[in-house]
């Protein structure tokens, strides 16, 4: 009696585990086939989007279709890039010979310009995901010698924050992760001919161009849906809240005659920014108002709310771009558009001949419980760029060329 009610048990639980396999197996299939359906919609996405984006030769950001010339001359910054060639080699050295090989392009490739916030992209380079800690460990030597801590910081959180967006989307880390961001190397790390990295990723683009002790870190893209981690592994992660209320703070510092001048558009419905990926070209006025229009202490605002932004590099070379942003500050402009209000959405707009500076709350993509087509403070998109042909450094090589040139480098 008793084996007989062992068999039967067994037979059950043979039963269950079969049906558990059978079970497990289809759940892997039908992953396995989703995910050849996302690589594929990915991959044609990618491909239309680098088609129509690098249609034209890179010009660069103007306000009329021509580049102020002079403005980026090649010079002595007196700011070593000792530390950030050191920290490149470093992560070059790690590399599988397969890794260094998809990593590595030349320092005018137009791998440059193949950026682009949104998660589908295909992107070159090494992954986080397919590093070993040791990889990750180095690759963030790289980014401690770039960045300031706020720059490295809000980096991680950024991307700490994407893990967390998989979570709100039942988990889906196959389109959201902390370590779906690529490095890439344009050129070989030196002191003195050109070179640089970019980051990738999903609300994060770095693109950081080296020559000399000069730096040029633009384009950069950072933003974050949510931005504010309410759960889950990294509750209570919070980035760009700084750029967010500083900019509102400027708005309402503005006089009634100033905020005639400064707000473009009362009402804030759409995504506003211009200057995202594949926008190397664009032509885009000067709007709002002249800081020549700010009182000194308005003026100490603005400069403020620039260097949230131009502070994401390390400290030195961000007091060498701020020194530069001031030479350029009577012919600087602010615009807005939103309401003006504690809880109100905007875009607002830093522009000068030597930097292009945008924020804006966008319409929610991933976050579904969001109500639909309405901007929200839970999806923030800055973009920061180098007008006038200086975004990925594009002036100064051009004219490193013209001094030095290398007839053999494609």
């Amino acid at each position: 009696m008793k084996r007989r009610k062992f068999l039967s048990i067994m037979e059950g639980t043979s039963v269950v585990i079969s049906l558990a396999s059978v079970l497990a197996h289809s759940i892997k299939s039908h992953a396995q086939q989703l995910s050849g359906t996302l690589a594929e919609s990915f991959r044609r996405r990618s491909q239309e989007a680098e088609a129509r984006g690098l249609a034209e030769p890179f010009k660069g950001v103007t306000t009329n279709g021509n580049v102020v010339p002079g403005l980026f001359p090649i010079r002595s910054t007196g700011v070593s890039t000792a530390p950030v060639r050191r920290s490149a080699e470093a992560f070059l050295a790690t590399l599988t010979p397969k890794q260094r090989t998809k990593t590595t392009f030349l320092v005018d490739d137009p791998e440059w310009r193949k950026w682009m916030n949104q998660h589908f992209y295909i992107r070159q380079g090494t992954g986080f995901y397919e590093m070993t800690e040791a990889q990750r460990e180095v690759t963030f030597d790289l980014l401690r010698a770039s960045l300031s801590a706020k720059g490295l910081k809000q980096s991680r959180d950024i991307m700490r924050l994407n893990h967390t967006l998989g979570e709100l989307n039942n988990n889906n880390f196959q389109e959201y992760g902390e370590w779906l961001y690529w490095i890439t190397v344009m050129g070989t790390p030196s002191d003195t001919e050109p070179w640089g990295w970019q980051l990738d990723g999903h609300h994060l683009v770095i693109n950081y161009f080296v020559l000399g002790d000069q730096v040029v870190m633009t384009p950069t893209f950072m933003g974050s849906e949510p931005v504010k981690a309410a759960s889950g592994k990294y509750k209570g992660t919070t980035v760009l809240q700084n750029e967010q209320n500083k900019g509102l703070a400027l708005i309402n510092s503005l006089d009634a005659a100033q905020r005639k001048q400064a707000i473009i558009q009362v009402s804030k419905t759409r995504n506003n920014s211009v200057g995202e990926a594949f926008s190397d070209n664009i032509v885009l006025d000067y709007a709002g108002i002249r800081a020549s229009e700010f009182t000194a202490k308005q003026n100490e605002q603005l400069l403020d709310l620039i260097s949230e932004y131009v502070g994401n590099m390390r400290d030195g070379h961000a007091k060498v771009k701020m020194d530069e942003v001031r030479q350029h500050l009577d012919k600087t402009r602010f615009a807005w558009i939103g309401g003006t209000r504690s809880n109100s959405v905007f875009y607002y707009r830093i522009h000068s001949p030597v930097i292009l500076i945008e924020f804006d709350h966008q319409t929610p993509i991933a976050l579904r419980y969001l109500e639909r087509g309405q901007p929200t403070r839970e999806h923030i998109h800055t973009v920061v760029r180098t007008p006038n042909g200086n975004d990925y450094g594009k002036d100064l090589l051009r004219q490193h060329y013209q001094q030095h040139p290398h007839p053999h480098r494609h």
